[in-house]
């Protein structure tokens, strides 16, 4: 998609939440790349935790970073999927405003080029929570490649058109 460069780059404040029950920081790939990526397209990283499935502790993060003003965007990897102790869309669904769902949508179109009917076990999903933009990837270090390469690289450029995520920021609070 075009990057219209007349349009000043605006970094965004993204908090990273890795859910996993059996990663530690030290095997925390699908973080690790989220945050590479972020980083080198200009992003600031405004925070990083790793949680374990249990929508309490999900939520509790979530709701101290949609909270907080300095944080713009969430973007979470892990406990998409469909077992029992996947529970991150839960956890957005109880801190959102707004659903994003076509966000979920092309993110399963885009991974079906990847994963084939494998896609279908994938809950991701997006919302808006007090100003904040949710984006809720699988686990995979590939599915963090698929969610921000394809989707969320161009929709949190400010320069992106014919438009994107950022420039909605300031008028997420209308009422």
């Amino acid at each position: 998609m075009p990057i219209d460069e007349s349009v000043a780059f605006r970094p965004v404040r993204i908090a990273v939440l890795t859910v996993s029950d059996s990663r530690t920081a030290d095997t925390d790939t699908s973080g690790d790349t989220l945050v590479a990526r972020l980083t080198a397209a200009g992003h600031e990283l405004a925070d990083r935790a790793l949680l374990p499935d249990d929508v309490a502790a999900i939520t509790g993060k979530l709701r101290v970073w949609i909270n907080d003003p300095s944080i713009d965007c969430v973007i979470t990897t892990g406990g998409t999927g469909v077992t029992g102790r996947d529970v991150t869309p839960e956890a957005l669904a109880a801190v959102q405003d707004k659903p994003i769902p076509g966000f979920g949508e092309l993110f399963r179109w885009l991974s079906y080029a990847t994963i084939g009917t494998s896609t279908i076990q994938s809950r991701a999903c997006a919302c808006v929570a007090r100003g904040t933009y949710i984006f809720a990837l699988p686990g995979s270090t590939g599915a963090v490649r698929d969610g921000w390469d394809g989707i969320l690289a161009s929709q949190l450029d400010s320069r992106h058109r014919p438009c994107n995520f950022v420039e909605l920021m300031p008028r997420l609070h209308e009422g």
